[in-house]
C-alpha cells in the first residue's frame, strides 16, 4: 500500500491509513482474497473460537492485523495441509495462546520457583499439542498401512494372473511338441 501523507486536520484513522507506528489493519474482504478464502469461514472461525474477535471500524467492518492473518493462515495449513479438524486446530491454538502467556509470565517473574511453575506449564502445554499430533500421525500411519496392505495384495493377484497367463499360453506348445 502506498504511505499517504497526513494533514495536522486529517486524524482520521482508517484501515487503508493507519495513524503513525500503528500497523495496517485489512477489512475482511481484503483478507478473504489475500488467503483464497470466503468472508464466511472467516466469520465462521471468529464464531467458533479459532479467531479473536475482530477489531471493528465505527462503521462496524472487520479489522484484521498481520498476526491475525499469519493465524489463519496456520489454521489454513493445519487444516487444508496436515488434516487436522477444527476441534483439534482449536485445541493446539489454545494450548499455543496459553504458552504465550506462560512466557510472558515467566519473562517478568524473578523467583526462580515461580519460573519453574511456568516451565512446567509450558511444557504441560506442548505435551498436549504433542498428543493431538501423535494421535494424527497414528490415523495416518494405519492409513498407510491399509493402503500398502491393498497394493500387497493387487500384486500377488496381478503375479497370479500373470502366471495363469503364461501357464495357458505354455499349455498347446506342450501339446504340440508332446503328441
Amino acid at each position: 500500500m502506498p504511505a499517504m501523507s497526513s494533514t495536522p486536520s486529517d486524524k482520521t484513522v482508517s484501515p487503508d491509513r493507519p495513524a503513525e507506528g500503528q500497523r495496517p489493519k485489512y477489512r475482511i474482504e481484503q483478507v478473504a482474497d489475500r488467503l483464497q478464502t470466503t468472508r464466511r469461514t472467516l466469520r465462521y472461525y471468529e464464531e467458533i473460537g479459532l479467531l479473536p474477535p475482530a477489531e471493528r471500524t465505527e462503521g462496524g467492518y472487520r479489522l484484521y492485523s498481520e498476526d491475525d492473518i499469519a493465524r489463519l493462515e496456520r489454521i489454513q495449513r493445519l487444516k487444508d495441509l496436515l488434516g487436522f479438524s477444527l476441534a483439534e486446530i482449536r485445541e493446539l491454538l489454545q494450548a499455543d495462546d496459553e504458552r504465550g502467556l506462560v512466557r510472558v509470565a515467566f519473562q517478568h517473574e524473578t523467583d526462580p520457583a515461580v519460573k519453574l511453575k511456568h516451565i512446567e506449564e509450558a511444557e504441560r502445554l506442548s505435551r498436549q499439542q504433542l498428543g493431538v499430533v501423535e494421535h494424527k500421525i497414528a490415523g495416518l500411519e494405519k492409513m498407510r498401512d491399509d493402503i500398502l496392505e491393498r497394493l500387497e495384495h493387487y500384486t500377488r493377484h496381478r503375479q497370479e494372473l500373470h502366471d495363469a497367463l503364461e501357464g495357458s499360453a505354455a499349455s498347446p506348445e506342450q501339446a504340440a511338441n508332446n503328441p
